[in-house]
């Protein structure tokens, strides 16, 4: 486990390292220093992508390691602004993904992207 859940928080690890695998949960578009949600879905997958790579790094990793993304998205009709900057973040080969429409966890919450990470050997 890479990042153990906090104390007084929900029970889950924000990451978990499993051989040579890295799982993400699902991170949302929230700052962590100042716990702020900005408005839109560009913004808030900037900051998903950010909070994301902050985790893998702590594995070693990084986005080019990611293998599968799965997207969910308060409103389907946010797919092509998320996938402008997602499209950023990845290069070719892009990683496997999936991306749903579902009600996240708090209304301000556009975007939650989790992914799974694999880490070469030597990392």
């Amino acid at each position: 486990m890479i990042e153990p859940p906090k104390p007084g928080t929900f029970p889950f690890s924000g990451a978990v390292v499993a051989g040579p695998f890295v799982f993400v949960s699902g991170q949302v578009g929230a700052d962590p220093k100042t716990g702020t949600t900005p408005s839109g879905f560009k913004a808030q997958t900037q900051n998903v992508l950010a909070n994301i790579q902050d985790k893998l790094s702590k594995a070693g990793c990084s986005l080019r390691d990611v293998v599968k993304a799965t997207v969910f998205l308060s409103d389907i009709r946010g797919f092509e602004e998320m996938n402008e900057v997602y499209r950023a973040a990845f290069t070719p080969d892009f990683p496997a993904r999936s991306t749903l429409e579902a009600r996240l966890a708090r209304p301000e919450f556009l975007v939650e992207i989790e992914v799974i990470a694999f880490r070469h050997k030597g990392t």
